[in-house]
């Protein structure tokens, strides 16, 4: 009995230690196709370069060994399939993904409310979204500086909170930024 009560403790710790720090991965979406002209923006493909992207990008950041707890993403289908491929490589089911019908058309404020809406239990959460917006929001969030989130890019930060409602106001840092081109120089 008091391997086991004493099991529980580290656990309660692990669990105390994990929700004091959440962590965002702003996601751009893989490259997309412009080759249909007759389909709107909304439904436009990723290109071939894009279908090859998302992949690698998501099994760097399996190599990083991040464990994304949840996957958000714009409903329009380029964003759409960018989360559905780093889903896939996470192994997870693609019926997991949240789509959020305003990080697409972005109004003022939508990361944060977005943001700010989602479940505590997560500790690391990906959203999928478009530029520039995506840019403009992360040079929002702490002194490192991007001029584009390139495509298929990640930028991440961590934030001192217990809570995504308080990701606003709680102390973030810069934690990484990558993507597909990055050390091709």
């Amino acid at each position: 009995m008091r391997n086991l009560s004493f099991r529980i403790f580290i656990l309660s710790l692990s669990a105390i230690k994990r929700s004091s720090m959440k962590q965002l991965l702003l996601i751009r979406h893989a490259k997309s196709d412009w080759n249909a002209p007759s389909l709107g923006d909304f439904d436009r493909p990723l290109n071939e370069r894009g279908k090859k992207d998302a992949p690698e990008m998501a099994q760097r950041l399996l190599n990083k060994k991040i464990k994304i707890d949840a996957f958000v993403s714009s409903p329009a289908r380029r964003a759409k399939k960018t989360a559905s491929i780093f889903a896939k490589e996470y192994k997870r089911d693609k019926g997991e993904i949240i789509f959020i019908e305003e990080l697409y058309t972005l109004p003022p404020g939508t990361f944060y409310e977005v943001i700010s809406k989602l479940d505590d239990h997560f500790d690391t959460v990906a959203i999928f979204s478009h530029n520039p917006a995506i840019t403009d929001f992360a040079n929002q969030l702490t002194d490192a500086r991007i001029d584009n989130i390139p495509t298929c890019g990640i930028f991440a930060v961590r934030v001192k909170a217990k809570s995504w409602g308080d990701f606003k106001t709680g102390t973030k840092e810069f934690w990484f930024a990558d993507y597909p081109k990055a050390g091709q120089d």
